[in-house]
């Protein structure tokens, strides 16, 4: 369970509850694409249909072709708020290469003041989970929840909140591995 801040107990223990009610919809509806479970390393990247803030539409099958760092976080997430630098110094430094990095506050509704106020510190685009038309990942069973997802749509990594916030180190590996294959149609799909 990711960690949570929040001022009054009773807010924390709704917020707990929030959450564990998305995670058992989530599983109850078989999410991603009911076949049940989160989407590994391997396996294609489930469809993703969002808006960001600003409007700007968040289509992960329009992506195809480069490296995307999908987010999902929470402004009451401490872990998440601390790998917020890391995803935007990532974004401005290899956006030219071919890297892009969405972030999905997985905030309630009524919440997304914080979340729009938190996403005020990044410049990758940035939007709320439960306003997205199509999302093939469900509700994340943990955050922070980091996919990097090869040129070609394949989940090349999974980091997940159990370790903390996200390695800058670790996370500028994996991004260069997936940006040193030249054509998309010729990354190695994971077993």
């Amino acid at each position: 369970m990711p960690a949570i801040v929040s001022s009054t107990r009773g807010s924390c223990q709704q917020r707990v509850a929030g959450v564990a009610l998305a995670v058992l919809a989530g599983a109850l509806l078989g999410s991603p694409a009911l076949g049940g479970g989160t989407p590994r390393a391997g396996q294609n990247a489930p469809a993703l249909l969002a808006r960001s803030f600003s409007g700007e539409p968040i289509d992960l099958g329009a992506l195809r072709g480069k490296v995307v760092v999908l987010n999902f976080w929470a402004s009451w997430c401490v872990p998440c708020r601390q790998e917020m630098p890391v995803l935007d110094a990532l974004y401005r430094d290899e956006a030219e290469q071919g890297v892009t990095v969405i972030g999905l506050s997985a905030d309630d509704r009524h919440d997304r003041a914080d979340a729009v106020k938190a996403a005020r510190a990044v410049s990758y685009p940035t939007g709320l989970l439960s306003e997205a038309t199509v999302n093939g990942f469900g509700a994340p069973q943990v955050l922070p929840m980091t996919y990097v997802i090869a040129r070609n749509g394949t989940i090349a990594a999974s980091l997940r909140a159990n370790r903390g916030a996200l390695s800058a180190t670790e996370l500028q590996q994996i991004v260069a591995s997936l940006l040193t294959v030249a054509d998309p149609a010729a990354e190695p799909k994971q077993p």
